[in-house]
């Protein structure tokens, strides 16, 4: 994939006095209002033109996104990078190689960056506080993301500095990204992607930050999930060009497969905006259900991506979902199709691997049959809240 970012400035300052509470104008404390800014971003180098509503000649357009777990890295995975690296330093892309069929192969793949990088040469340190190796961040863009969200409850664990250090990261790999922020202005900025000449906007927001307080007049510095603010930015959002937003919160229960009456509620409130079209979930480190309200998607939760969390096996579990939107009318677009992709992390018979268990059913040994009893945990929780969705 490729992926080009621009970022302009906004010729919608009007918006700032249409819509006070979104925080984009006017960021909480700031001494003076940020000129709101669009970050815009390519998917994908075979994108179309986005399509004229009025065109005689309109052509529905068509697009895929897939989102993922926790990307949350233990000592254990960068150790395991070293050892990939053969001296070289650390290789992550190892790790990741047996998603990238499908992650290259979507129009729009969106990562979730849990945790705060480090400096190259760390010190690295895992569980509680976070920094952890910069060099993933490029194994990430070779496996095909597009963007990552960034909010989470560890976005401060390293201060300031560790939310710069992600963020310069990820814009030196050309990821999109959203949800912390090194300024008021780029607080003020909404995240446009271009996929497939459809313009998709890209929101993150976490429950809290494990006690450790946004610096006082820098609230900006990391999204909190506020449903009035994350309505309001959708609002914006879409009067900047989107005709998709798609949020992610980071948000329930540790190691509670049931979504919360609390993020249930968040759901059909955020889904019954019509600035608001898909919810992608995290946090809780095991797969959580999918569910259509109104129409609408949300995946309450991934589980983890990559971790060496190995104290249950639910834990090691995951799911890549992917979302199929298409246009039904010039400009109004619907999921058309709900997958669901179970993955497995593979740790302590062999090397630490994130595996798709389509494909590593198909093994032999220990590892497939603790593949097939992945899968059908996973299908089980995805579809326990009686949506329809396909198991890939």
């Amino acid at each position: 994939m490729l992926l080009t970012v621009l970022a302009v400035a906004s010729l919608f300052s009007t918006l700032a006095a249409a819509h006070p509470s979104s925080g984009r104008a006017a960021p909480t404390a700031a001494p003076a209002a940020p000129q709101p800014t669009v970050r815009t971003t390519l998917a994908r180098s075979s994108a179309a033109a986005p399509q004229s509503t009025t065109s005689p000649d309109w052509q529905p357009r068509r697009f895929t996104v897939v989102g993922t777990g926790d990307v949350l890295l233990h000592q254990g995975l960068w150790q395991q990078a070293r050892v990939d690296g053969h001296g070289r330093g650390m290789d992550f892309r190892p790790l990741f190689a047996g998603i990238k069929p499908i992650i290259a192969g979507a129009d729009l793949a969106i990562c979730h960056m849990e945790t705060p990088l480090g400096r190259p040469g760390g010190p690295f340190t895992g569980y509680p506080v976070f920094q952890v190796p910069p060099q993933v961040v490029p194994a990430l863009k070779d496996t095909g993301f597009d963007s990552c969200s960034t909010a989470s409850n560890h976005s401060l664990d390293a201060g300031l500095d560790g939310i710069r250090r992600t963020l310069d990261a990820l814009d030196a790999a050309g990821l999109a990204h959203t949800g912390t922020a090194r300024s008021p202005q780029e607080r003020a900025t909404t995240t446009l992607l271009t996929v497939a000449g459809v313009r998709v906007g890209q929101l993150s927001y976490a429950f809290g930050f494990n006690g450790i307080p946004r610096p006082k007049g820098k609230e900006w510095a990391a999204n909190l999930i506020k449903p009035a603010t994350i309505l309001a930015d959708a609002r914006t959002a879409k009067q900047r060009g989107a005709e998709i937003v798609i949020v992610s919160l980071h948000w329930g229960t540790e190691y509670q497969h049931a979504a919360t009456a609390e993020q249930a509620s968040i759901a059909r409130t955020l889904l019954a905006s019509p600035d608001i079209d898909l919810i992608l979930g995290h946090h809780a480190h095991v797969v959580q259900p999918f569910e259509q309200i109104g129409g609408e998607w949300v995946a309450y939760g991934h589980g983890n991506l990559v971790s060496t969390q190995s104290f249950s096996a639910d834990t090691r579990d995951g799911v890549i979902s992917r979302f199929t939107f298409a246009e039904s009318a010039p400009g109004q677009f619907h999921v058309v199709v709900a997958e669901a992709l179970p993955v497995y992390m593979r740790l302590g018979s062999g090397a630490a691997r994130i595996l798709l268990v389509s494909s590593c059913v198909r093994g032999k040994g220990s590892t497939a049959a603790e593949c097939a009893a992945s899968g059908r945990r996973t299908t089980k929780v995805i579809r326990s809240r009686r949506a329809t969705v396909l198991i890939a």
